[in-house]
């Protein structure tokens, strides 16, 4: 039995209405892991803030999926990695792509292989990414500001993985075929 609350539009606190709504509308259907959140207005509207602004930065949108997938797989949050394995597909990302991102592996584009291996080095630092991980990132051709878009994005999908963990958020049917579970 969980202590968490899955909401809906109903029970949920007044202060998280027009966020379930707008993720309802963007979805068709309300993610239980956006429902769990819901009991904290707050949570949820930072973490849909942030990640309106990450999906506003410079990066591509297939190259905010690496980032989402290195910290999500990173965190092993089953939900987020399902969801953004979906996202993945809609983008029209090879399968390759997406099995190396979902097994932690290299990836086969020596570019997005950077944003990874940089994503990951933001996490493994906290934030003091060594000097020499850096100029790789910017060898591959991405500019000081691009390090400071996947800061935005390491911080908004860390409020989530940790949230959906914390909570357990159930896979929700239209996610299973995209189901994850780390490597043991």
């Amino acid at each position: 039995m969980s202590v968490f609350i899955e909401h809906t539009a109903e029970t949920a606190p007044v202060a998280a209405h027009r966020a379930i709504e707008g993720v309802r509308k963007r979805f068709g259907w309300l993610p239980s892991a956006v429902a769990l959140m819901a009991d904290s207005p707050q949570l949820l509207t930072g973490f849909l803030t942030a990640s309106a602004g990450f999906e506003q930065t410079d990066l591509a949108p297939l190259e905010r999926e690496v980032v989402i997938l290195a910290v999500s797989t990173s965190h092993e949050c089953h939900f987020c990695v399902a969801l953004h394995t979906g996202k993945l597909t809609q983008l029209g990302a090879s399968a390759e792509l997406i099995t190396a991102l979902r097994a932690r592996s290299p990836l086969p584009d020596p570019r997005l292989e950077a944003l990874r291996r940089f994503t990951l080095a933001v996490l493994d630092h906290r934030g003091a990414v060594p000097d020499g991980e850096l100029d790789d990132f910017l060898a591959a051709g991405y500019l000081p500001r691009h390090a400071l878009d996947v800061v935005l994005g390491v911080g908004a999908y860390t409020m989530s993985t940790f949230a959906n963990r914390l909570t357990r958020a159930p896979l929700d049917p239209p996610l299973a075929v995209h189901a994850w579970a780390p490597a043991a």
